[in-house]
């Protein structure tokens, strides 16, 4: 299972790498966390601050990518249940 970081370790973690002159694995050594995982926080902070690859997507894009298919998900289970009850009724009302 993998552990739970708040936004502030990540953005401090970040904030190291870019002021300290070490390596990213030397940072994540230091603070105990994987060098493949601070890595990654590393590219989504120039992603979000508009520097990465134009195909990536920067975190508020991500979030609301997560927020819609969510919202997709629910709504489509609601137009199955609607679903479901139209051919209910519909076969009720036919005795």
């Amino acid at each position: 299972m993998s552990k739970r970081y708040t936004p502030e370790f990540k953005r401090d973690a970040v904030a190291l790498v870019g002021s300290s002159g070490r390596t990213v694995t030397e940072v994540a050594r230091e603070l105990g966390v994987s060098p493949e995982g601070l890595r990654n926080w590393v590219r989504q902070d120039r992603t979000d601050r508009g520097e990465g690859p134009a195909s990536e997507l920067t975190s508020a894009e991500k979030d609301e990518l997560r927020r819609l298919r969510r919202q997709n998900r629910e709504q489509q289970q609601t137009i199955e249940v609607l679903r479901k009850a139209t051919v209910f009724f519909a076969r009720e009302s036919d005795r």
